[in-house]
């Protein structure tokens, strides 16, 4: 079966350094691979490559069969995925939470009446119906996170690419996000530091290291519980998200919800 997403010796500088020296992977349907590293291993820079928001210097990038090298081969393989960024508050900007995640669908060419009904069924499949009308910029971190969500699964994405999806997330909600990635039907990428969600959640691993990707073994859930309560590094990749290049000027404002 041919693979969903590929990078295909992929090499990528900034400021002289090189974030990414040959990294190669495959994405299979249903497969949920786990990106693991370091911070400031270039995990974050990996997924926006995937998305078009940075360009390599060499190798390919493959989406749904395509070789995608220009801006409108990414806009159009980008309407088959879902990109949750790292941090929520570069992902909401519509006044409210119901118009925020139908704003996706409206751009796929829904109605406003048929994209507000497929917002309001993602946000009631999260919990989140009674959030509905609430201004985005007064939730709380957990809140945003699965807003966020909810705005990429009511465009039903055939993959979701995850940076840290549990960043800023408290106990109540984080339940809420593993149970809805565990019901999603499609493949999905996921970059994390929390051992815990890529126990539940992934089904093969792979490290980003000197910019290139290996296999990893996946730690079973008693083992990945045992690194949690040891203190497991859950900070924000910033180093590899501060230094991330701007998208280009004709780069659509909100490319997740294209």
């Amino acid at each position: 079966m041919s693979p969903l997403l590929g990078l295909d010796g992929l090499h990528l500088l900034r400021d002289g350094r090189r974030v990414l020296d040959g990294a190669s992977l495959a994405l299979h349907p249903g497969e949920r691979l786990a990106i693991l590293g370091a911070n400031g291993s270039g995990k974050t820079t990996l997924l926006r490559t995937l998305v078009g928001l940075e360009r390599p210097a060499a190798g390919r990038v493959l989406l749904f069969g395509a070789d995608c090298r220009s801006e409108a081969q990414f806009r159009s393989a980008r309407r088959r995925m879902g990109f949750l960024f790292q941090d929520s508050d570069d992902q909401l900007f519509c006044p409210t939470v119901l118009e925020d995640v139908a704003f996706g669908p409206l751009n796929l060419g829904l109605s406003d009446r048929q994209a507000r009904a497929t917002a309001m069924e993602a946000l009631v499949a999260l919990g989140l119906a009674l959030l509905a009308d609430r201004v985005t910029h007064r939730l709380s971190g957990g809140e945003k996170r699965l807003v966020c969500l909810a705005g990429l699964l009511a465009m039903r994405p055939e993959v979701l690419l995850l940076d840290e999806p549990t960043n800023g997330v408290d106990a109540e909600n984080g339940r809420r996000l593993r149970a809805a990635l565990a019901a999603f039907e499609g493949a999905m990428i996921l970059v994390s530091h929390d051992e815990g969600l890529v126990a539940d959640v992934a089904t093969r691993a792979m490290e980003l290291r000197d910019g290139r990707l290996a296999p990893r073994p996946i730690l079973s859930p008693s083992a990945a519980r045992k690194s949690e309560k040891n203190g497991p590094d859950r900070q924000r990749d910033e180093r590899d998200d501060r230094h991330a290049s701007e998208p280009e000027e004709d780069e659509p404002a909100h490319p997740a919800h294209q």
